[in-house]
């Protein structure tokens, strides 16, 4: 699976998909950085991400995610002024993770649908039961299969997203099956990332969709409340599910992730794609200002 490196200024920003994803789910919006003025970088992180081929057997452990994130930050931190990071679900925890630990080195933080609880309306009543194949070899056997609405208020794009995935592995957004080794891994990451939010104190924004199929505001609201950033804005979004880089609102995610970059770098990329633009979506959001 290809990553995507677009090469720009002098700030550099890392992109991270999520659980066993690919990089085109922050295709867009690491167009828009880049239009902006950005350096940005989507890789592909080997036994996280989804590559044709891979089995439960290929998946690795959430240390093994957090080290090859934080060799792609130290990458990008010797060539640029500046890395901030963004992530999208897991991605989103990874990049809280590394963020508990490299400090300083990161600039700011895009945390976008950020998943510390699986509570949506579309998770399955029976995943409480998971947990007791996570040591059995049924976490050999057992994937959890997406399904409608694979995280998509637009329905012109879910359409296409389920026909893709009716018969290929995947798609834009992702493998078509979750692991057991993988969800196992995610939660085990999660719990670690709720113990060191205290850690991290770079500027953070976090954007979350209120209808959320996935992860509730719940997680959004965790990170605002343990978070020790004293630079914390929140946006609750109100015509998207869990895929917001992606959904009826990526422009917006978009807008305001590059507002925030700009603000916290405190230099003007000016986005030349901003004036010709539509307008997505004039629904009301709610932004929070924290201060931990």
């Amino acid at each position: 699976m290809k990553r995507i490196e677009l090469t720009g200024g002098e700030h550099a920003v890392l992109l991270i998909h999520g659980l066993q994803g690919v990089p085109t789910e922050m295709q867009a919006l690491a167009k828009r950085l880049h239009k902006a003025g950005y350096t940005v970088r989507v890789p592909h992180f080997k036994g996280y991400g989804y590559m044709v081929g891979d089995t439960a057997h290929s998946v690795t452990s959430w240390h093994d995610w957090h080290d090859q994130v934080m060799r792609e930050l130290r990458e990008l931190k010797q060539q640029y002024k500046s890395v901030s990071v963004g992530g999208l679900c897991i991605g989103a925890v990874l990049a809280l993770s590394v963020a508990a630990e490299a400090g300083e080195e990161i600039s700011g933080l895009s945390l976008l649908a950020t998943t510390l609880y699986y509570d949506g309306w579309s998770i399955p009543w029976y995943r409480f039961m998971l947990p007791i194949g996570y040591y059995t070899p049924f976490r050999y056997i057992y994937a959890y299969r997406e399904r409608e609405p694979f995280g998509l208020k637009n329905e012109q794009l879910r359409r296409w997203v389920a026909r893709e995935m009716s018969h290929k592995t995947s798609s834009i957004a992702g493998a078509s099956n979750l692991t057991l080794p993988a969800i196992h891994e995610a939660e085990l990451l999660i719990k670690s990332v709720k113990r060191r939010l205290p850690h991290v104190t770079a500027p953070a924004l976090i954007i979350h969709a209120v209808d959320d199929d996935v992860s509730t505001p719940r997680s959004a609201d965790f990170v605002a409340n343990h978070i020790g950033s004293d630079n914390v804005h929140k946006i609750l979004l109100h015509n998207s599910y869990h895929m917001i880089t992606m959904d009826n609102e990526r422009e917006l995610v978009a807008d305001e992730t590059i507002k925030f970059f700009n603000d916290i770098s405190g230099e003007s990329h000016p986005d030349k794609s901003a004036e010709e633009r539509p307008v997505v979506s004039s629904a009301p959001r709610l932004s929070l200002v924290h201060a931990a």
